[in-house]
């Protein structure tokens, strides 16, 4: 790109583009950084620099950038038929799609309403539980339950279910009767599961399974309608369910009747070395709700699917779920899908993340013996690293050293290092990693080769 075209995009981008949770003040004096193309697990930017992209855009590009059967796919639906809505009405790609979705989704999961992405498939399945308890019986039932730091989005909705007091302040009040219970890090677990054994990590997820019956209880089983757990929960750094928690939470739903949603929004579509979270950790959810690795990032998309009893009541007489979106199933976003799901067949993904994962594990694990390093965990291509401020007493970074570390150094030189990934202080301080699923060991080494330096540097300055 030359000179006149890259400043002609900074004035605009600095004098017209609103950028997503982004603190615009960082460039008062600064470039945008600005992305142009990317091929495989790399992008580059307007100055023709390299980064491994270790977040894959943002948990989305499963299989990499540039690929020209996907855009393909993109254009021939595009010629064919570019829009139409699913309002009343359908199109073959949505149909197809809804059928192969079903066909993958574990359990009687066969029912699939699409939306644009993760955030809208949130709303619809909390607007769903409440509509099917109205509709069955049971109209006390609306509240829900998930869990602290636990991130679903920033609709209305969604951002009520979202368990980060920070990003929810300015924009209260929101939708009353959400409620949260203790999430799965065992890193941060009470004192008395710190044994450090695996009967500690058992007895912590029973533990935390439990308090979502104490939260049932507390609140009145008839009014509590659903619990929204992410499979690996993402914000706070990656926390991967404990043996036996999710069949532990499985036995209270039922016992409550209170439905199970399981947030699958990253988890999804190979994540996690299988299609589903839910198949990974062997429990049968009432609905999930996915987005992101359904097509890649190649087009906008995302789904929540329901069980058939969800559907049954809208089956009979008058009754309609009174809700949809216009771009839910767009025709272009379902073509991109179904050739993303079949590159995923052909090309042997799931099978790829599960024979590399304990490799991309023990490669980011080489990292614990930096001082600054108390803890990497994560599944399949999933991963959390968390800082701290002292290893032994597993200390923690107040707000100020916080800030000075993940947005005073870490973001920018990890990114200036050629590694684009993500440092969060959504709860402790961590670095979070989620390459495209086509990486192996060369992509592995890398990130863990610029991780070790920038880290190493950062524990200096502190």
């Amino acid at each position: 790109m030359d000179d006149e075209t890259y400043g002609d995009l900074q004035r605009a981008a600095h004098d017209h583009l609103w950028m997503h949770f982004t603190r615009h003040s960082s460039y008062a004096d600064a470039d945008v950084p600005v992305i142009v193309r990317g091929e495989g697990a790399y992008i580059y930017d307007a100055k023709g620099k390299r980064y491994l992209d270790g977040l894959a855009g943002l948990f989305v590009n499963q299989l990499g950038h540039g690929r020209t059967d996907l855009a393909e796919a993109a254009a021939k639906q595009a010629k064919e038929l570019a829009f139409f809505p699913l309002w009343s009405y359908a199109h073959p790609k949505a149909i197809e799609l809804s059928e192969r979705i079903a066909t993958l989704a574990p359990g009687d999961l066969n029912r699939v309403f699409f939306t644009s992405g993760g955030g809208e498939a949130v709303e619809t399945a909390w607007k769903l539980a409440k509509n099917y308890f109205k509709l069955t019986g049971k109209p006390l039932k609306h509240k829900v339950i998930s869990r602290a730091i636990a991130y679903h989005g920033t609709t209305q909705g969604a951002l009520s279910i979202t368990g980060l007091p920070p990003l929810k302040q300015m924009f209260e009040p929101l939708v009353p009767s959400t409620f949260r219970v203790p999430n799965t890090n065992f890193y941060r677990s009470p004192d008395q599961f710190q044994g450090g054994n695996d009967g500690d990590l058992e007895a912590f997820g029973r533990w935390a399974a439990d308090q979502i019956a104490v939260a049932i209880e507390n609140e009145g089983p008839d009014t509590v309608a659903a619990v929204f757990l992410e499979p690996v929960q993402n914000a706070g750094g990656c926390f991967p369910p404990p043996p036996g928690y999710f069949q532990r939470v499985r036995e209270i739903c039922d016992e409550y009747d209170v439905l199970m949603v399981s947030d699958e929004v990253i988890c999804a579509f190979g994540r996690l070395g299988h299609m589903f979270g839910a198949e990974r950790y062997g429990y049968a959810p009432d609905m999930i709700t996915c987005a992101k690795g359904l097509t890649s990032g190649y087009a906008p998309a995302g789904a929540m699917i329901a069980t058939d009893r969800l559907m049954e009541p809208f089956l009979r007489g008058n009754e309609m779920f009174a809700h949809g979106y216009t771009f839910g199933g767009h025709p272009v976003s379902a073509a991109v899908a179904l050739a993303n799901l079949d590159a995923f067949e052909n090309e042997g993904v799931l099978k790829h993340v599960r024979a590399n994962e304990s490799a991309f594990r023990s490669t980011l694990e080489k990292l614990l013996d930096l001082p600054i390093v108390g803890d990497v965990r994560g599944d399949g291509y999933f991963y959390g690293i968390e800082l701290v401020k002292d290893k032994a007493t597993k200390e923690t970074f107040d707000h100020a050293e916080s800030e000075k570390l993940l947005f005073g150094f870490l973001s920018k030189a990890l990114y200036t290092a050629g590694l684009y990934c993500r440092a969060d202080d959504r709860g402790d301080p961590v670095v979070q990693l989620s390459p495209p699923l086509i990486c192996d060991q060369e992509h592995f080494d890398e990130m863990e080769q610029i991780l070790r330096s920038v880290l190493t540097e950062a524990g200096s300055l502190l």
